[in-house]
């Protein structure tokens, strides 16, 4: 992986979890070819563990195939709730978290 090739290592990205793609605002250019083209996905890995899905693939340069960031992505039920992480040197850091219930009882305020 490498820092230098992005403007801001893991930036926060509150609840925004990609789970395919590139956050192409936080790529400075390749540092090894120093050329701004674009970035490719390779070595995407899928896999279920435990009832948890995690999805993982390489960033690297269209123009020299520098690895650029890492991505892991997870997906998982957990009691009521679908949660969601992310974490990429490029794309960023995040958690989700979505009830799987018609009314989300962390949303829901009390009458009393």
């Amino acid at each position: 992986m490498c820092g230098g090739c992005v403007k801001t290592k893991y930036p926060a990205r509150g609840n925004i979890c990609l789970e395919n793609g590139s956050y192409l605002l936080n790529y400075l250019g390749c540092i090894e070819c120093k050329k701004r083209d674009f970035v490719m996905i390779i070595n995407r890995t899928s896999e279920e563990e435990d009832g948890e899905e995690i999805i993982t693939y390489d960033h690297v340069c269209k123009t020299c195939h520098h690895v650029i960031a890492r991505h892991e992505y997870s997906f998982s039920v957990v009691d009521d709730y679908q949660e969601y992480t992310m974490l990429c040197l490029l794309c960023g850091k995040a958690e989700d978290s979505i009830s799987v219930l018609p009314d989300d009882p962390h949303l829901m305020t009390p009458l009393f």
